[in-house]
């Protein structure tokens, strides 16, 4: 088994074979403290930084409003699944670089067949590893820094930031933001729920304490792996009993996603036309999220767990310190209920997005589905370019938007998958980080031409070369 000091060694010799990090080549703007800024710190945002730095793109600033690298992203936090859905041999933050990849830093702890053994890779290991990434590659993310705000200036963006709870304003001429589920929109909270005390429910998003459900009888609404994963923890910190609702008459099993995970559908779908892609994110919908086999067996271990089909609620009510739900003719008490219910899409609820929002073209503005095919939902899904950012509602209203790029799951109409997932880095940093090259390129190409078309010095004098510089034999007559 290789140490993780024969390891690191080998991952500094890759680094070091591969070349340098270029210079940034970008040219300073007086006024702008940044060409691009990440918004969030987990996985994704700390590829970004690799990726842009492997561009020679300079004065880029990742932050995070957690409180620490513990409390950043998901995985040691919102996210309760025991392994990651996607597959173990996915392509991620490596960006094609193997002794950076997942399975060389596992193999290096735990041997090739440990590796070889694993199905899914365990939550607290990728967590394990992306901190390793992150301090390896020394990336530095900004803690405790809240975007509150993003308001449009002349070729930048003011950034209206809360760092350590105090107002401050950046400027930037790049965002990304690879920052979430909720990252342009929220959790996703039902009707049934929403005027009820929020001290008796919680949405798979929240930090729930489980500790204080154990004795407790607890409610779960849907069905996709955050619900059973939800269930699951309820279950395993002492719940008393667990009821899981799920409208549809069966849980959902079809992955229409894996139909077309393979190089020709995953490499060419932002191409399709606007028709195939919104037939397929419709297709999804209908479908519903399909949680892996492995959610479920979790949760249906325990006998305390009882699963309702075709069980939608007409009504929940608070009664005391109770609640009680009615599920078609049925009236059910719990202690507490936990929604797991997904998330919403609508830039028009976030307010860092609240100067422009009414500008940014979503799918309802750009494509009119037949009849049979409508969701709002999806229709209030951004209409991304190629390179995922925003586009204008009406050309020439907010010029600005091409310079936001949204790496989140807001572009799953656009790009076919959950955007941000592990899935999408491959396809999906590279194109945005080109397109981020191109713009910053461009907008200064008059100091680039200026340098590319300069004097330069000869590397050499014809001295160099002068005395071999053949010359005739006087009085020597030639064939």
């Amino acid at each position: 088994m290789t140490t993780t000091t024969d390891f690191d060694f080998a991952a500094r010799e890759a680094l070091r074979i591969l070349g340098p990090d270029p210079e940034n080549w970008v040219p300073d703007h007086p006024g702008i403290d940044h060409n691009v800024t990440i918004i969030g710190g987990s996985g994704s945002g700390s590829t970004f930084v690799f990726a842009l730095r492997r561009a020679g793109i300079g004065r880029v600033t990742e932050i995070d409003a957690a409180e620490d690298e513990a409390h950043a992203g998901v995985w040691l936090t919102r996210a309760r699944m025991k392994t990651l859905r996607t597959p173990k041999h996915l392509p991620g933050p490596e960006l094609g670089i193997p002794e950076l990849s997942f399975q060389a830093w596992y193999e290096a702890r735990h041997g090739a067949a440990a590796y070889a053994e694993i199905d899914r890779i365990e939550r607290v290991d990728w967590a394990e590893y992306l901190s390793w990434y992150r301090h390896f590659l020394g990336i530095q993310v900004r803690y405790q820094t809240k975007l509150v705000r993003i308001e449009p200036a002349a070729g930048f963006f003011r950034l209206h930031l809360e760092v350590n709870g105090v107002p401050q304003v950046e400027t930037t001429r790049k965002v990304i933001f690879a920052n979430g589920v909720a990252g342009t929109g929220g959790p996703n909270i039902p009707p049934v729920l929403a005027d009820l005390p929020r001290a008796l429910y919680a949405h798979t998003a929240d930090d729930i304490d489980f500790e204080a459900l154990r004795g407790k009888t607890v409610a779960v609404l849907g069905a996709a792996a955050s619900a059973f994963d939800a269930a699951a923890v309820a279950l395993e910190s002492g719940a008393k009993a667990v009821h899981l609702f799920v409208r549809r008459s069966a849980i959902a099993s079809l992955s229409v996603l894996r139909i077309r995970d393979y190089p020709g559908a995953y490499d060419n779908y932002p191409q399709l036309p606007d028709a195939a892609r919104w037939l397929q994110a419709w297709r999804f919908h209908q479908a519903g999220t399909a949680p892996p086999p492995n959610s479920i067996k979790r949760a249906i271990a325990f006998p305390n767990f009882h699963i309702h089909l075709s069980a939608p609620w007409k009504s929940a009510r608070n009664v005391g310190d109770c609640l009680a739900i009615q599920v078609n003719d049925d009236v059910f008490e719990f202690d507490f209920v936990i929604a797991g219910t997904g998330y919403f899409v609508d830039p028009t609820k976030r307010p860092e997005l609240a100067d422009f929002a009414q500008h940014i073209a979503l799918w309802r503005d750009c494509y009119e589905p037949p009849e049979d095919l409508r969701d709002d939902s999806l229709g209030m899904h951004p209409y991304l370019g190629s390179a995922h950012e925003y586009q204008e509602k009406v050309p020439g209203t907010a010029p600005y938007l091409k310079d936001i790029h949204v790496f989140n799951p807001a572009g799953l109409v656009s790009f076919g998958l959950p955007v941000g997932d592990i899935h999408s880095i491959r396809r999906d940093v590279p194109a945005i980080v080109s397109r981020i090259s191109h713009d910053l390129f461009f907008q200064d190409w008059a100091q680039h031409e200026a340098r590319i078309s300069g004097n330069i010095a000869p590397d050499f004098e014809h001295s160099l070369y002068a005395a071999a510089v053949w010359k005739q034999p006087i009085g020597v007559a030639s064939c």
